[in-house]
């Protein structure tokens, strides 16, 4: 494993300790569906939420979230799709992401719900 992808590990370790923390169950991580993936798969009595978390070192470059490109959105919403018709939830679906930013040992951890939405 490449040190970015350790240091992407170590984002996502955080991003699942959150969701634990506010009672939503884990249902998958790093889920593929053919190409596509979605980091975190999780769910409360409201919603199944789809989160791409993003990790960064610093925010010199912008916030982590500003990555999240519509190209990555959209792949991340078929992705959902596929994984909402093969496990018939029933569940409203939410897209999150969970943005991280390091500044050596200390972090900042920023949850946005909703953070996207299918354009219909």
């Amino acid at each position: 494993m490449t040190d970015k992808q350790q240091f992407g590990r170590k984002g996502e370790e955080l991003a699942l300790a959150f969701y634990k923390d506010n009672q939503y169950s884990i249902l998958e991580t790093n889920w593929q569906s053919n190409h596509l993936e979605v980091d975190i798969i999780a769910k409360n009595d409201e919603f199944i939420v789809f989160c791409e978390v993003k990790t960064r070192s610093g925010s010199l470059f912008g916030n982590p979230e500003q990555s999240v490109t519509s190209q990555k959105q959209r792949n991340i919403i078929r992705a959902a799709h596929h994984y909402v018709l093969k496990h018939r939830i029933l569940l409203e679906v939410r897209f999150d992401i969970i943005s991280i930013v390091f500044n050596g040992e200390q972090h900042t951890l920023e949850h946005i719900p909703f953070a996207f939405m299918p354009k219909w």
